[in-house]
């Protein structure tokens, strides 16, 4: 893998070649000046870039914010050196794409650990793209429908939505549910069976972005800070980088959940504050069945709402977060949505079980 290393003090730079040489199969690339870097990055593809904040000319975060804009780099592993602590300095970094921070000194076993870490997530997301490109191609040639793609196939794709899932406190369950939920509202809503059945596909994808959110954000059990929840929402624009970058019907799908299912109905959801029908039809779908699906499961740090108490709730927020037509064929096949709950509930994992 090449790993590009940006640092305009040579010192800092021969140390940081020196780790980077010592992992295998990984070959330093390095530059003193932001420029050359990034004529390099144009024409090749890094895996993983190391920048330091304070350069001359150009600081990590113009970088950061150049290197961002270059075609194909949205989703590569970005790490930022940095002598300061400034909370300021490092939520502006994370928002322009930053995915984590080496604070100077440099610590011998840290870096080594977050090195391996990024590069193990850049490995995966090469190859999950390589794959998806790879059923696509078959599809094609072998004058097949993407929508019958051989089971052990899909689960290949089900593969992001994993990888996403083990940062965060989700459930295998939880993404069956979500994508049964999800097809019986397009059926109920008039959908051909192959949309979907290509949304039931898709819907899980819907959070790979997170993959792109620092742990001390995404993890986090207090209250995120404005700053913070700005770092959040861009999970919505990072999967759909991610997916986008696949040919397949069901990428593309995933792609366009991802980047809608945080958009509200009445204008006020982000990342672009989409309106009404200006929603993609399978976000709207897929907000209703995330937030009951959310609401309706137990966590480690919450209870499990009632269904009453839950349908109660999100009827109310009809016509201002949720599309009226997607609540009512919702409601209209409740008795199918608790069917599919029952089939795939999880374990108790709060031991507190459903709240009053």
């Amino acid at each position: 893998m090449n790993i590009v290393i940006l640092d305009d003090e040579r010192v800092s730079l021969a140390l940081l070649k020196g780790h980077v040489g010592k992992l295998e199969g990984c070959r330093p690339v390095a530059f003193t000046r932001p420029t050359e870097a990034l004529e390099w990055c144009a024409l090749n593809e890094p895996d993983l870039v190391i920048v330091d904040y304070l350069m001359p000319q150009m600081n990590g975060i113009e970088f950061t914010e150049r290197f961002r804009l270059l075609p194909g780099k949205a989703d590569i592993p970005m790490l930022m050196v940095t002598g300061t602590r400034d909370r300021v300095l490092r939520h502006r970094a994370l928002a322009m794409g930053i995915n984590d921070f080496l604070t100077k000194p440099v610590d011998v076993i840290e870096i080594g650990a977050r090195l391996k870490n990024m590069l193990a997530l850049r490995a995966s997301q090469k190859h999950l793209i390589q794959r998806a490109q790879q059923l696509a191609d078959e599809a094609f040639k072998n004058g097949r429908a993407a929508l019958e793609i051989a089971a052990r196939e899909r689960e290949t794709l089900m593969c992001l939505s994993l990888a996403a899932e083990r940062r965060q406190p989700e459930t295998h369950e939880h993404f069956m549910r979500l994508s049964r939920y999800a097809q019986l509202i397009g059926l109920r809503m008039g959908l051909k069976p192959h949309d979907a059945e290509l949304l039931r596909h898709a819907a899980p994808l819907h959070d790979v972005g997170k993959l792109g959110i620092p742990d001390d954000i995404l993890l986090k059990r207090g209250k995120l800070t404005e700053a913070e929840w700005d770092v959040m929402r861009q999970h919505t624009v990072m999967g759909a980088e991610i997916l986008g970058q696949g040919q397949s019907p069901i990428l593309k799908a995933g792609a366009q959940i991802a980047i809608s299912h945080h958009e509200k109905f009445d204008g006020t959801g982000y990342p672009y504050g989409l309106k009404g029908d200006a929603i993609p039809l399978f976000g709207r779908i897929v907000a209703v069945a995330d937030v009951f699906d959310a609401l309706t499961s137990a966590k480690p740090y919450k209870r499990a709402w009632d269904v009453d108490r839950a349908l109660s709730v999100m009827k109310d927020s009809t016509g201002s977060q949720f599309a009226p037509d997607c609540m009512q064929a919702f409601l209209d096949g409740i008795d199918d949505v608790l069917e599919i709950k029952a089939q795939h509930a999880d374990k108790d994992v709060t031991g507190l079980g459903v709240a009053a």
